[in-house]
């Protein structure tokens, strides 16, 4: 199924089954992260893959040191935004700290009010092979799970820093088993966040699903960034994996002083900007 593009071009919707047809298929997955109706309009427009509805909203737009605040309801009401103003682009929406780890029934009832209030395409969850159990039940019930291995901000507590994960063998070793169990628990693709580019290379060429980077080089099947990082936004976050396709920070700020110097000067609104 297709829909016109603004520029008359068909675009195709994206299922979870389409992403797991481009690893098959050679060609990359362009994913991004969006909290909002705007930027999620013009994410769909332009042809974005999969728009994530990432918990990272908690940094950019909640204001909160790490994703950990970050609740359900929350969740629900960024991705709501989002959803009304996708047509073709997969939405999925991350499980926020605490929403899954608890329990299956816990598991269950969350993930299951993302999709059944909101109707995205699939949820994420962070984590290992700890976590198998919970992804096998919600992919059986009809729940589809994008799985995050590497840097896992949700246990930053636990690393107590983000710098680049799986640098040692065991690390490493651990990584690519859980890659395997969460591709045979069910997950259609897993995010790699800052781990080695030639571990990353090797989860990719040992499952079956497609491999999502984020910091994690060019061998992954897709990637993703924080939209808000890419955009230059985020002034004080600037890790080597991101590339900075525009400076809005700059651009809005200096926008934000031309309005203020034309009211303040009486030169806004003019004749022709009244009724």
């Amino acid at each position: 199924m297709k829909k016109d593009k603004p520029n008359g071009k068909k675009q195709r919707v994206v299922t979870t089954k389409t992403v797991v047809g481009m690893k098959e298929n050679g060609e990359k997955i362009a994913m991004l992260t969006a909290y909002d109706y705007l930027v999620a309009k013009y994410l769909d427009q332009v042809g974005i893959d999969i728009i994530l509805v990432g918990d990272s909203l908690g940094n950019v737009v909640h204001g909160y040191e790490t994703t950990l605040p970050v609740t359900v309801d929350d969740m629900i009401y960024h991705a709501k935004a989002v959803k009304r103003a996708v047509k073709n682009a997969l939405i999925v929406v991350d499980m926020p700290f605490m929403s899954f780890q608890t329990s299956i029934d816990d598991a269950v009832r969350n993930a299951g009010r993302i999709m059944k209030e909101v109707g995205v395409g699939a949820v994420k969850l962070e984590g290992g092979a700890y976590i198998a159990d919970i992804v096998k039940h919600l992919v059986k019930i009809g729940i589809p799970v994008m799985g995050h291995l590497g840097l896992t901000p949700q246990a930053i507590n636990k690393f107590g820093t983000y710098e680049v994960r799986a640098t040692t063998k065991d690390e490493a070793d651990e990584l690519l088993s859980d890659a395997k169990v969460l591709a045979d628990s069910g997950i259609f693709a897993l995010v790699l966040e800052k781990i080695p580019s030639d571990l990353a290379k090797k989860v990719t060429d040992s499952i079956p699903i497609p491999t999502i980077g984020i910091g994690a080089g060019p061998h992954c099947d897709g990637q993703v960034l924080v939209v808000y990082d890419m955009l230059g936004l985020t002034e004080e976050f600037k890790p080597r994996f991101v590339r900075r396709y525009s400076e809005l920070a700059d651009t809005m700020r200096d926008a934000f002083k031309l309005y203020i110097d034309d009211v303040k000067s009486n030169t806004f609104p003019t004749k022709k900007e009244s009724y």
